[in-house]
């Protein structure tokens, strides 16, 4: 190896979360799912490690999420319910005093990046940059039409923009490509250091809305 560069095994392996929102155990193929293929996903759990075992900390949305990023039960924080989308309330969404995920790899020198649905407090104290992610493409909501996205201001939760760091960016296409889009510049981006991209769907979360094909 060339004087001085790091061996292999001391660099930092890159990291990607990806978490589909309502998805259940059997609705992928490599659990047995007749009607839904789904190649990509069975592809990965093919080529990988399938924890057949794991079981979620909480059964529905954002304490969920919270328990992921916290990597803490959330009945020991308080974050037992799914937070409303209230912009203007600091006293709801994850607890500030809560370390994420994303800010203890952030301070080992990872770029890291949330893509899709935070829920997680929609208030700016709670804003994903805020708690420890340099890149977020996504909305602040517990949902989203995939179709469409109105323009800052919009106070019904489906139809709250869409937004990449702090600022607006029109929907042209369907939300999942849009996400899957965002995910992939993220990686391209990053590809020289160490990345963390927790990639959290909307999908197949209502509303039920797939595109025609």
């Amino acid at each position: 190896r060339t004087l001085g560069a790091a061996p292999a095994a001391a660099r930092k392996p890159n990291i990607i979360v990806i978490l589909t929102d309502d998805m259940g155990y059997a609705d992928v193929g490599f659990n047995g799912c007749k009607d839904i293929p789904t190649p990509n996903i069975d592809k990965l759990a093919a080529q990988g490690v399938r924890f057949t075992s794991g079981l979620v900390s909480h059964p529905f949305c954002s304490p969920t999420r919270a328990g992921l990023l916290a990597g803490r039960y959330q009945q020991r924080f308080g974050h037992e319910s799914n937070p409303t989308y209230l912009p203007k309330d600091e006293t709801v969404g994850l607890p500030l005093d809560q370390v994420t995920l994303a800010q203890v790899l952030h301070g080992a020198g990872y770029a890291t990046g949330l893509v899709g649905k935070w829920h997680l407090g929609a208030a700016p104290p709670f804003h994903p940059l805020r708690r420890g992610f340099t890149d977020f493409f996504g909305f602040l909501g517990g949902g989203h039409d995939y179709f469409k996205a109105s323009p800052a201001g919009e106070v019904r939760e489906y139809f709250i923009p869409v937004e990449h760091n702090g600022q607006t960016v029109p929907l042209t296409e369907y939300l999942t490509d849009a996400l899957s889009r965002a995910a992939e510049a993220f990686v391209r981006q990053n590809a020289a250091k160490p990345f963390f991209l927790y990639l959290a769907y909307n999908a197949p979360h209502f509303p039920i809305e797939p595109p025609a094909e």
